[in-house]
């Protein structure tokens, strides 16, 4: 059973019942933030439902009894899935078909966790002609109605791959050709401005405050620092993806 907004007691999306949640695991695993069950629960039905959890790489906690009818005011069985508003593309449909955008750009966002932030630069790729998104499965900004409403929509219009290993994710971008750049102040950083862009390319942008990871940066061909001309601490992550994104676009407008 689908939560469609009544009976909730927040904004989030659920899917609940044994059945249901096994079959929207089997059928779009994508759409899927985690699984909750009740703790203390030790059923075949559970176990078969985790054991899909592991096989399709989505995650899964027990939680109190409390906690679960919080989610889901009514006959939950014990189980909830809570669900993004929007549908995800393979990252190879993804790659594929940013080489057709106006802007053969995809940024990826380094476990950005601010809704606000996401749905900001959503708006800002689609506009000038970006081809999408990849978040990370974990530790991300959950992509639910307040991000689509940040967006202006823009995240209905986008397409958004979800990566449960960032690192591999931007393995298999090199692999497809594209030249990968992460925005980041450090030694050897290239002037945002000055820098030979090329596309098709993956702009990678990290967490709010701690900034992109070193497992994830050692992938990246250049790093990109947007250069200050007076003395300030520094952007968040959703004013420097709009500015380094513009600067793509207009290098491929000129």
């Amino acid at each position: 059973m689908q939560n469609d907004g009544r009976g909730k007691k927040d904004t989030k999306t659920y899917v609940v019942g044994n059945k249901p949640v096994k079959e929207l695991l089997l059928d779009d695993p994508s759409r899927v933030d985690f699984v909750a069950f009740r703790k203390g629960r030790h059923d075949k039905l559970l176990d078969e439902v985790l054991e899909l959890c592991r096989t399709v790489q989505v995650p899964f906690k027990s939680v109190s009894a409390r906690d679960l009818d919080h989610m889901y005011r009514g006959n939950h069985q014990g189980i909830a899935a809570r669900c993004a508003s929007l549908s995800y593309v393979p990252l190879e449909t993804l790659l594929e078909q940013a080489l057709e955008a106006p802007l053969p750009l995809i940024v990826a966002l380094d476990q950005v966790q601010d809704t606000g932030n996401v749905g900001v630069l959503a708006r800002t790729l689609y506009a000038l002609g970006g081809a999408g998104l990849v978040v990370c499965q974990h530790h991300g900004a959950y992509l639910g109605t307040g991000a689509v409403r940040s967006s202006a929509g823009a995240l209905n219009k986008l397409a958004v791959a979800k990566a449960g290993n960032l690192s591999s994710a931007l393995k298999d971008c090199v692999n497809h050709d594209y030249t990968l750049y992460c925005a980041r102040g450090c030694s050897g950083a290239l002037d945002a401005y000055a820098a030979e862009l090329q596309t098709p390319a993956v702009l990678v942008l990290g967490n709010e405050e701690k900034g992109i990871r070193p497992g994830v940066a050692k992938h990246c061909h250049h790093s990109l620092h947007i250069p200050f001309l007076r003395e300030f601490d520094s952007l968040n992550v959703a004013q420097a993806g709009a500015i380094l994104v513009s600067e793509f676009a207009r290098r491929l407008a000129g």
